[in-house]
């Protein structure tokens, strides 16, 4: 007889993202928009200290929150970007991930019965953290606000349960992005409210007609605010496997107890390579969000031109576009239609939460010949199917 597991783990669905791939990884000579990670090589000056750092045996145990001369580039990037103080020594832990990172909030900072506010369509990967910590998830449907939460949403939601509020922006799959104006809208509620503020500004780098803004800018609720952040998405380093995150001391020495205990430390020598980065490479995003950006006007202009129903993302490497679907057909249902017919991958939305249905992710992170030859087929699989 099999022992019985933790009813939490046995309820938690593979993430639809990944359950669309298993379905269309044998179909052969389709053209995929679908990948979330920059199609960018790593810089060479930072492969290149990982090199050094394993010729000269940094191969041991750090220390738990990670080296100090790391944790020390982290708090000059944040001052010098968001004019925002965070001590190296008390207030910053390097993870193995921005994922990790997110996990050690919320299983430091919610309890049975807590809920947390995720602003959706949003990522798919924060509802099975919070339910594995025994908190509930209440989504905010942002799909008529341009898919950003407004201070009528966030008050609408808010009960004698909530925890914590997610803010994962610039967003993935939205590209959405909040001005400084509209996180004050944020603020100026949630300043009242003992509510944890989980930020992932993890595609902080990629903004593209703004500057971002951190929440922890705005002294009123710095003192309950979990930034969350990296190096995968600004420095094409998703392989290292190195996040951060920012906290206040008194919450801080918390996490980092869960950290220990979860992987010890993160791996030596990618931190030396993240030291490099945000030591070195700190020109290293621009070159990037340049190019992002042209990608971004050329998607925007050609989905506009087949009729598709999109907002011009803020930041990130996304775009959310709502489909014509007709019959009654999911987005699930659809996104295996545009492989087997279409020979083009996108991410159904629903995998993005239920508000999702209706959607399609396309991720711009490809160079543009694979871009215009997948944008090519999706137009000829939606004239076909007399969707446009």
């Amino acid at each position: 007889m099999r022992p019985n597991l933790n009813s939490s783990v046995k309820d938690i669905e593979i993430s639809g993202i990944r359950k669309f791939f298993n379905m269309v990884s044998e179909e052969q000579n389709v053209t995929s928009l679908t990948i979330g990670q920059p199609d960018f090589h790593t810089p060479e000056h930072v492969k290149e200290a990982a090199k050094v750092a394993l010729d000269h045996n940094k191969t041991m145990y750090t220390h738990n929150a990670g080296i100090i001369e790391l944790r020390t580039v982290i708090s000059k990037f944040y001052e010098q970007n968001y004019g925002v103080n965070y001590d190296p020594k008390s207030e910053i832990i390097v993870t193995s991930g921005a994922s990790q990172a997110i996990d050690i909030t919320f299983r430091t900072i919610l309890s049975q019965g807590d809920e947390v506010i995720l602003p959706a369509p949003i990522y798919p990967g924060y509802e099975p953290l919070i339910k594995l910590a025994g908190a509930e998830v209440v989504y905010a449907d942002t799909t008529n606000d341009d898919f950003k939460l407004t201070k009528e949403n966030l008050k609408k939601h808010i009960t004698s349960k909530t925890k914590c509020v997610v803010l994962p922006y610039p967003s993935n799959p939205t590209g959405a992005s909040f001005t400084k104006n509209e996180l004050q809208e944020l603020v100026s509620i949630l300043q009242h409210k003992n509510i944890f503020i989980l930020a992932d500004e993890i595609y902080s780098e990629l903004v593209y007609d703004w500057k971002h803004t951190s929440i922890a800018e705005f002294n009123e609720v710095k003192d309950r605010t979990i930034v969350i952040n990296g190096v995968s998405k600004s420095h094409a380093m998703t392989g290292f496997r190195i996040g951060y995150t920012l906290a206040p001391a008194w919450l801080t020495k918390h996490m980092l107890k869960v950290h220990q205990y979860n992987v010890s430390c993160a791996t030596s020598i990618s931190q030396y390579a993240a030291l490099e980065a945000l030591t070195n490479g700190l020109d290293d995003p621009a070159k990037m969000r340049s190019e992002y950006k042209k990608r971004r006007d050329y998607v925007y202009n050609r989905l506009i031109d087949m009729g598709l129903d999109v907002n011009k993302p803020d930041g990130a490497f996304y775009f959310f576009a709502k489909f014509p679907i007709k019959d009654k057909l999911s987005s699930f249902q659809l996104g295996i239609n545009l492989v087997r017919e279409g020979k083009i991958a996108l991410v159904p939305g629903d995998s993005f939460s239920s508000l999702g249905e209706g959607y399609m992710r396309l991720s711009y992170a490809y160079d543009i010949e694979t871009i215009k030859l997948g944008l090519d087929r999706l137009e000829a699989f939606l004239q076909k199917e007399k969707l446009i």
